[in-house]
């Protein structure tokens, strides 16, 4: 199920500042975002980190640093860079060095990595912009690696889900729809557009994806406790977002309190050619 907006090729002013104030939103409870969204797959950050060159990493967009944890366990350093004050210091505090910079804007100041990492990020970049300065700032063979977790709800939940949303905005950006292929479909321009900035560089080879699947077992409480960082709900006035969880937590007891969550984490990734 997406929880972006639609892409638009081109952004009226008024799509830009929604968009900015959607990215923004997030840090409204960074604690609550790093407790509750998930991880990536072991395998995924295992195959970036064997693919690199050495162990410099720059994690763009870290947010509350959740990825970048997972590629400091697997040996890396890394270097946070997020455009929230607010994420960025909850980072910090978990132990992520991290620096406060819309990635299109940040100075790297002569600093070189082995790879650049962006999860569930790289929607909020330039894909053009951000895989130039990627790739200004990877060494030859450093790999760029743009991932996202898509899930699909089961579709009591996900009904639920919907018809709640329908009720407090009925006129939102967002497709709450139930279905793995409308779920993945929800992601896929995002893909599109990703690859299309790297290959618009000349910078890297051919851009791949890799797709992991794989599921996690939610109770209730757990999966109520995630939605409200979802950026369907981000914005919306608190007896609104109560509603619509409500909703979602009376379908998940009817299921007998949880269910399983059906993810696939699909990264867009490619290494940097030569020394350009």
């Amino acid at each position: 199920m997406p929880t972006l907006p639609p892409e638009r090729a081109h952004r009226s002013p008024r799509d830009s500042r929604d968009h900015q104030q959607l990215a923004e939103s997030f840090g409204t409870d960074a604690e609550r975002y790093d407790r509750a969204r998930p991880r990536y797959p072991a395998a995924l950050v295992d195959r970036i980190v064997a693919g690199s060159p050495g162990r410099g990493v720059l994690d763009v967009g870290c947010g509350t640093g959740i990825a970048a944890r997972q590629f400091q366990a697997a040996g890396c350093t890394v270097l946070g860079v997020d455009p929230d004050a607010r994420m960025a210091d909850l980072s910090r505090r978990f132990g992520t060095e991290t620096e406060v910079a819309a990635f299109e804007a940040w100075e790297p100041a002569g600093r070189g990595y082995d790879a650049v990492v962006a999860g569930q990020a790289w929607h909020w970049v330039d894909p053009v912009a951000g895989a130039a300065k990627a790739a200004r700032v990877l060494r030859p063979g450093g790999r760029l690696a743009a991932f996202w977790n898509v899930f699909q709800l089961p579709p009591e939940v996900a009904e639920a889900f919907a018809a709640g949303y329908r009720r407090v905005a009925p006129h939102g950006p967002f497709d709450l729809g139930a279905g793995a292929e409308r779920a993945m479909d929800g992601y896929r321009p995002l893909f599109t557009k990703a690859a299309a900035g790297i290959r618009e560089t000349g910078l890297f080879g051919e851009p791949e994806q890799w797709r992991y699947d794989w599921a996690w077992r939610y109770t209730r409480d757990a999966w109520l406790d995630q939605m409200p960082t979802l950026g369907a709900l981000t914005r919306l006035a608190p007896d609104e977002r109560a509603e619509v969880l409500d909703g979602v937590g009376a379908a998940i007891d009817a299921l007998g309190g949880g269910f399983t969550m059906s993810y696939a984490t699909v990264a867009v990734t490619a290494a940097r050619t030569g020394a350009g």
